[in-house]
């Protein structure tokens, strides 16, 4: 807009001095000041040219001109919009981290919601390669006496018969203890969870699985057989004295993952503690070794 306002003002004034030329050279013939039709256009075109090239001159002028300004403007409005943007940032914080009224815990709680939700965990599950990275475990299943503190000798003389009649050997509990969690695990505990592929299974690991049930299992393999091409799992809890029935035979697509290591230790009761009222007696409160 500003251009073409600058612009139909040059050409106007240099319309005006053209026709300011034209009056002038008529006023020079009638006084005779100047002879000859050869000099008089030779005159007039070395003055229009002038005009041509004052007006072109003087737009390229105001041109660097204006630009120079609208830099600045730009520069100005470009400032202005990061000191509005770490304004807007410093804000954000303070609400987030600062804030102690009931409006920035209220925001903070929504903040990691959301957070939480909707990118951490797909990141996570993307990166782990299983829909479920990070499990609470909410059974004493898997529980040994003592847990992170237990020995795993005194524990297996206690259930050695029990593994015996499954035709599982101590050796298949042993090797890194991330991987085989021979001190086992407990309800409240949260466990990391990888996708893995079902050939690369072994006995003596833990694995999640769907089994029909509102929440997956988490228990270990103690036999692996092929059928028809595919692998069929058998799995048992540490701390039950015998299989269940949606343990027996696990097919490949049914696995969720395998457990890993323990990301911390009973942590997961900040989210158990609302449901346990909803569990039978002999499932609620903390567990015990059978």
């Amino acid at each position: 807009m500003v251009n073409l306002f600058t612009s139909l003002l040059i050409l106007a004034l240099g319309i005006s001095l053209i026709i300011w030329f034209i009056k002038l050279l008529k006023q020079a013939i009638k006084i005779k000041a100047i002879k000859g039709f050869k000099d008089r256009f030779l005159i007039a075109l070395l003055f229009f040219f002038g005009i041509i090239f004052s007006i072109i001159y003087l737009r390229v002028k105001i041109n660097k001109k204006l630009k120079r300004i609208d830099k600045k403007i730009t520069i100005k409005k470009e400032n202005k919009t990061i000191s509005n943007s770490k304004n807007i940032f410093k804000k954000f914080w303070h609400l987030l981290w600062k804030d102690d009224s009931l409006k920035g815990w209220a925001f903070s709680i929504i903040f990691f919601f959301v957070f939480i939700k909707f990118i951490f965990f797909p990141f996570l599950s993307l990166a782990t390669g299983t829909v479920l990275p990070l499990a609470i475990v909410e059974s004493c299943s898997m529980h040994h006496e003592g847990t992170i503190f237990s020995n795993f000798n005194n524990w297996w003389e206690r259930h050695e018969t029990k593994y015996n009649n499954l035709d599982v050997e101590e050796q298949n509990f042993k090797g890194s203890f991330l991987t085989k969690f021979k001190r086992g695990f407990t309800k409240g505990d949260i466990l990391f969870i990888v996708g893995i592929k079902p050939e690369k299974l072994k006995i003596g690991e833990i694995i999640i699985f769907e089994a029909n049930q509102p929440n997956p299992i988490i228990h270990r393999i103690i036999n692996i057989k092929e059928e028809n091409g595919e692998l069929i799992f058998s799995t048992i809890g540490d701390n039950n004295n015998g299989q269940i029935a949606l343990e027996k035979e696990i097919k490949e697509e049914e696995i969720i993952g395998k457990a890993v290591f323990r990301v911390v230790p009973y942590l997961g009761w900040g989210k158990l503690v609302f449901f346990e009222h909803l569990k039978p007696e002999s499932e609620k409160g903390v567990c015990k070794e059978n």
